[in-house]
């Protein structure tokens, strides 16, 4: 028998090569096919985020029902039914419930007396509500009011569209023919027409126009063909108020620098109106679909609606506009008489845009969409969430995506602004109310109208700028310095009408009878030290 070790494998150790090779190939198996599982998870991501919708349902240009958008672009239309959601911020932020503000500051009834919100007026709530809780309000149910504010509050343009085609002599409009295309002379001419309505009438208009499904004749709130193309799903601008008052705003001297579109316009031929829709960059279109309506307007029967940006943003040169602005019959501009002094009164609406353009985020290019529809990951893509609300219910994605801050602490920085802002409306507040109470008295006293007009003159400045403020929706935090210069001009004019009242009723003080107190703390003369 031979003594040297056998070199070949015993049978054991072939058994466990094959397991091996068996294992090892299977390893390889494991990891090829998690490979290519990752490779084809990045390639359906990135196919995707190139195709950002799939147009199942057509919509055109009289689509004002969201729910067919909402089958093409469900993470957008997801977002823009939690409008609807009852969260709010300490100030409203737009989803709030809908609590009285006349109840809250009962000072509100004396600066709106005399006119319709007098009777009723209520925190917003969101976009998906603005025209129900509109054909609601006792300002509405109770008084006559005008179509034109369904400028804002309804998805109108088809509406517009509509009427003007009539107007230029087509009777027999068809759905086909509201939905080939957008048209803007038609759609300008149907939006001065219904500016001369009442609102019943006006709101029946709106339900006679298709809107795009099987179910044609329904009225809808804002909804996504107000700011977007039917065609691309470019963001884009709709309401004639708006493409009037940005053009008449580019042809004012006023520094618009957080607008640059404009100042380039400025520079160039100007042998047309600046347009929004081929003249702005992206970024101000991001802002100005919310500037349609998030402004100051003048909302009535007496004229066709417009923005008054003439003269420019700032409150005064607004103010100025109006008081040299004429109604079509020739009579001064005025919203309302006041109810307890007659005072020709402006009402502010809600000049979110007009602020925000005197504030940091402006200058700084910030835009709405920005902070009020941040954007959100779904899956490959980003998009802008259409849960249109208050940035501080949304700080991590609103505010954390340029300021480098616990998101806790940028909503406290937001408060702290808030409440500075309050009370110093409401010190304004007590100054308009002890201005009025001060003219009251001088009317009962006798005071000739001659001698109330510039008092009456000080209470409109007071007043309109005390309800610039406390109507727009940031509570300051737009421009919070710009907020307290305003207020302080409030105090100022209530104040100086408040001392002007009383002249009239005391108009020559009696003697002063009281006793003189002599300066405290210097030393008699019989006990001061000799020299």
């Amino acid at each position: 028998m031979s003594s040297e070790p056998s070199t070949s494998p015993s049978k054991g150790a072939r058994g466990n090569s094959f397991f091996a090779l068996v294992g090892l190939m299977l390893l390889f198996a494991v990891i090829t096919f998690a490979v290519v599982a990752l490779l084809m998870n990045i390639f359906e991501k990135k196919q995707e985020a190139r195709i950002p919708f799939v147009r199942l349902e057509e919509v055109d240009e009289v689509s004002t029902d969201p729910a067919p958008w909402g089958v093409n672009w469900p993470h957008q239309y997801d977002s823009y039914l939690r409008t609807v959601d009852m969260e709010e911020s300490d100030y409203g932020g737009s989803d709030g419930m809908t609590a009285s503000k006349l109840e809250a500051d009962p000072w509100l009834k004396r600066l709106f007396a005399g006119y319709a919100f007098s009777l009723d007026y209520r925190e917003a709530r969101g976009h998906a509500y603005m025209l129900s809780d509109q054909e609601k309000t006792k300002r509405v149910t109770e008084r006559k009011q005008g179509g034109a504010c369904l400028h804002c509050h309804a998805s109108v343009v088809p509406t517009y569209r509509r009427l003007g085609l009539i107007e230029q002599g087509e009777m027999d409009v068809t759905e086909l023919e509201l939905a080939h295309d957008f048209n803007w002379p038609a759609v300008m001419k149907g939006f001065e027409k219904m500016s001369t309505m009442d609102y019943p009438d006006a709101h029946a208009e709106i339900e006679m126009t298709p809107d795009g499904t099987t179910a044609s004749g329904k009225a809808h709130p804002v909804s996504c063909i107000d700011c977007h193309d039917p065609e691309s799903m470019a963001i884009r601008v709709t309401r004639p108020g708006f493409v009037n008052g940005i053009a008449a705003l580019a042809k004012s001297d006023d520094p618009v620098p957080h607008l640059p579109s404009i100042q380039r316009w400025r520079n160039g031929k100007k042998d047309r109106d600046y347009d929004p829709n081929r003249d702005a960059t992206r970024q101000e279109m991001r802002t100005f679909v919310c500037a349609q309506c998030h402004v100051e307007y003048y909302c009535a029967t007496k004229e066709t609606l417009f923005f008054p940006w003439g003269n420019g943003l700032k409150v005064e040169q607004i103010e100025e506009l109006y008081d040299n602005h004429k109604f079509p019959d020739g009579s001064d501009f005025i919203d309302y008489k006041h109810g307890e002094t007659g005072a020709k009164i402006y009402k502010a609406q809600h000049p979110e845009f007009e602020l925000w353009s005197q504030g940091i985020h402006a200058r700084s290019g910030v835009s709405c969409a920005d902070c009020h529809m941040p954007y959100e990951r779904k899956g490959a893509m980003k998009v802008s969430s259409h849960w249109v609300g208050s940035p501080l219910l949304t700080a991590d994605k609103s505010c954390q995506t340029c300021h480098n801050v616990n998101a806790q602490e940028l909503v406290d920085r937001v408060h702290i602004i808030q409440e500075r802002t309050k009370a110093l409306t409401e010190r304004a507040a007590v100054a308009m109310t002890s201005m009025l109470d001060a003219m009251r008295a001088a009317q009962a006293a006798g005071a000739t109208d001659e001698q109330m007009a510039p008092i009456l003159e000080l209470q409109k400045k007071g007043m309109w700028r005390l309800d610039f403020i406390s109507s727009e929706n940031s509570k300051g935090f737009h421009a919070d310095q710009e907020a307290a210069r305003i207020l302080g001009e409030s105090i100022d004019y209530c104040r100086q009408a408040e001392i002007e009242a009383l002249k009239l009723r005391a108009p020559e003080a009696p003697e002063p009878t009281g006793e003189v107190i002599e300066v405290e703390g210097i030393t008699p003369d019989d006990k001061a030290p000799v020299n």
